[in-house]
């Protein structure tokens, strides 16, 4: 059942191989000049491409979200692990809301930006900016501690 499951697999990227290089030598074959003065040709190239690339992509996707959840409602106690790393995240975001400030946005002059109006979208933008920061901040000590353990070895 492995091996068969296996030689389909190769048979799906072997043809998945072949059409992205179908697409890349019409590309390379009609050349950038012309692709970017002919809006026609790009219709007739390009979008074929792009379009292929997008299903794909949601193919995967959802393939890789489907499997996912299947392992990890086969494994309760992954399941676990992850509903509590989800909270932790979910905690750190709640902390990241709560220290942002909702103000208008200014330059460094402290004149107000034409889009920069106080309100919601000023406060989530805060809120993921210092998010990132907590989050870095959080792999950098993860980091340096892995780092002095290998020299302490």
């Amino acid at each position: 059942m492995n091996n068969k499951l296996s030689k389909i697999l190769t048979i799906v990227a072997g043809i998945v191989g072949f059409i992205g290089f179908y697409y890349f030598i019409r590309i390379v074959m009609v050349g950038d000049d012309v692709l970017e003065n002919d809006v026609d040709l790009q219709n007739s190239i390009l979008s074929p491409f792009v379009s292929f690339s997008l299903y794909l992509l949601i193919a995967v996707t959802g393939m890789a979200v489907v499997f996912s959840m299947l392992n990890l409602f086969k494994n309760p106690q992954v399941l676990k692990r992850t509903l509590i790393g989800v909270g932790a995240l979910v905690i750190l975001l709640v902390v990241a809301y709560s220290i942002s400030p909702d103000g208008a946005v200014t330059d460094g002059m402290g004149n107000v930006l034409p889009d920069g109006e106080a309100g919601s979208v000023s406060k989530w933008v805060s809120t993921l900016i210092n998010y990132s920061f907590i989050l870095g901040a959080i792999g950098l000590v993860f980091f340096l501690v892995d780092f002095v353990r290998s020299l302490v070895k």
